[in-house]
């Protein structure tokens, strides 16, 4: 890993610009933390994959950068899902990476540390990661091209509960300002949660993000504290919400209980609801219900101003 000053150089000189201008074709990998991240710990060794594409062991939090062709201005932030144990880096977040770059968003992949790979910063590893993600993206925003208005989030799953934490609680500091990258806001724009775990409260709260983040015997108080709807409020960014009704995985009444909360606090959300699809479909299945509901998203997104 770069320490930090050479990290910081780098940015400040440009260097990491010509893995940039590949972005596309192979997309380009920077670190989130010039050092070790917030508390330390971790896992000693490189990050593994098994299968391709599905992460875990994560020793150093990236995001990998895909630029399109004809870039808008606009940035997304992709939060893959894998209950907190995994990352499914590979099937949700390339492939959304492509979506959201077929229609000129630059995509940036967060891989983010999971809490049961011995961080001391536990359960906030992932939303230390996340802020820190989005203050790295729109305090480069000018040398990346980028509207630092216009930068948004989707999460899938787990990714959906870290990007609906991410958009609830902007004002919350995850971890201790570490240097000018950490003055810029982490507020996204506007969130996409698709199939994502929302309330850690029974009987709904029943996932292995639950399980790995606060345990299965957690007290009122931590189940609480860890349901995205707890803070739903009026500084939230407009938000898309997505499941499907059969999902075996994650109860759909998660999309329920968030736009519930977004109607109450007055934040303009929308829920769609697919009659099948199960979970982990990512930008949709061809031949399935899941198929057609990209199409919904990049209308609400042109709402957004997000694409034309």
């Amino acid at each position: 890993m770069l320490g930090r000053r050479d990290f910081l150089s780098a940015l400040a000189v440009g260097a990491m610009m010509p893995r940039l201008a590949h972005a596309s074709t192979g997309g380009a990998t920077v670190p989130l933390w010039p050092d070790s991240p917030p508390g330390g710990g971790g896992p000693a060794g490189p990050t593994e994959t098994n299968p391709p594409g599905t992460f875990f062991n994560v020793s150093v939090p990236t995001v990998d950068i895909f630029r399109p062709e004809r870039p808008n201005g606009s940035a997304v932030l992709i939060a893959a899902g894998g209950g907190y144990k995994t990352i499914s880096n590979g099937w949700e977040g390339k492939g959304a990476a492509d979506w959201f770059n077929a229609r000129g968003v630059t995509a940036f992949i967060l891989t983010y540390r999971l809490p049961g790979e011995g961080w001391k910063a536990g359960a906030l590893a992932p939303l230390q990661d996340a802020q820190r993600a989005m203050r790295l993206i729109r305090s480069n925003a000018g040398r990346w091209n980028l509207d630092p208005q216009r930068i948004g989030s989707i999460g899938f799953s787990a990714g959906g509960h870290l990007i609906g934490m991410t958009a609830t609680r902007s004002s919350f500091r995850a971890y201790a300002p570490i240097d000018t990258i950490d003055t810029i806001s982490s507020r996204p724009d506007w969130a996409v949660l698709a199939y994502p775990v929302i309330t850690m409260q029974l009987p709904y709260g029943k996932s292995m993000s639950r399980r790995i983040l606060i345990g299965p015997e957690a007290d009122a108080a931590l189940v609480k504290a860890w349901s995205v709807e707890t803070y739903v409020g009026p500084d939230c960014p407009p938000l898309f919400l997505m499941d499907a009704l059969d999902d075996p995985v994650i109860n759909p009444q998660n999309g329920v209980i968030m736009a519930e909360a977004c109607k109450k606090a007055g934040v303009k959300a929308e829920l769609m609801r697919l009659s099948a699809g199960g979970h982990g479909f990512g930008m949709g299945k061809r031949g399935s219900p899941t198929a057609d509901w990209p199409l919904k998203l990049e209308s609400w997104l042109k709402l957004q101003g997000v694409v034309s």
